[in-house]
């Protein structure tokens, strides 16, 4: 089995390749276990906004002990490199960060949720230096929610908003710039050339652009937040839904070993 620092290298190597790193998002032992058999995976991420729920939160509202017990239990469930969401860092990012290597976790996704720059870079400063203090090239993906919490202000306006954050954040030793948003084509190629080739994160939203697509532009990593199990719970809801019906177990229901 790799040691922390291991796995660390090797998401540093697959943010750095060519092609864009694909990250499936997981929130328990058994959705890591499902995701990291596949032969595709590279690496795993979790979803903050999944965790919380698992445990009857809302998005953002998870406590720290939860979150990081949670996240734990993923590094338990693989051998892959796992990045894990941290929200804003629980009040306190380095600590957070510090405790998260403890664990395991060898990247992470830290919303700056549009704080003043100089408080959001100091954010970022915090998780480097906790991360070089455990000797580990921790893959931090910094996020800004620009787009998120960008409200009815201008387009232009919020491109260049996370433009100069996500150069302040890789300046201040961020991996990447993690963008999530509905980014189309020209979007996307604005940021990145902003930004930078190869440092720009998004997230795959309903209708948004392929993976493939994304990788086109210069973008080094994808990841689906919630999605994932948005989609598990609903095929729950339906076959819960087909057995209070009819009752009949469908032929091709799977099973997992």
């Amino acid at each position: 089995m790799s040691s922390t620092a291991d796995k660390a290298l090797t998401l540093k190597s697959l943010h750095e390749a060519p092609e864009i790193l694909r990250v499936v998002n997981v929130w328990d032992a058994i959705s890591a276990k499902v995701v990291s058999d596949l032969p595709e995976t590279r690496a795993i991420a979790t979803a903050g906004h999944s965790i919380a729920a698992s445990h009857g939160f809302g998005d953002g509202e998870v406590p720290r002990d939860i979150a990081l017990a949670a996240i734990a239990e993923v590094v338990q469930a693989t051998d892959l490199p796992v990045t894990a969401d941290l929200d804003a860092g629980f009040g306190d990012p380095g600590d957070t960060v510090r405790r998260a290597i403890g664990v395991g976790v060898v990247g992470a996704n830290v919303e700056d949720r549009l704080v003043p720059l100089g408080e959001a870079v100091a954010n970022v400063e915090a998780i480097v230096k906790a991360a070089e203090a455990e000797g580990v090239a921790f893959q931090l993906n910094a996020r800004t929610d620009a787009f998120v919490l960008g409200g009815d202000r201008p387009v232009d306006d919020i491109v260049e908003d996370a433009i100069a954050r996500g150069r302040a954040f890789l300046e201040a030793g961020a991996s990447l710039v993690f963008v999530p948003g509905p980014l189309d084509r020209d979007l996307t190629a604005r940021l990145v050339d902003g930004i930078g080739q190869r440092r720009v994160s998004v997230i795959g939203l309903p209708g948004a652009l392929t993976a493939a697509e994304y990788e086109s532009l210069g973008v080094a990593r994808i990841s689906y937040g919630p999605l994932t199990q948005r989609v598990a719970l609903r095929a729950l809801r339906d076959l819960a839904a087909d057995l209070y019906g009819d009752g009949v177990i469908p032929k091709d229901t799977p099973e997992l070993n």
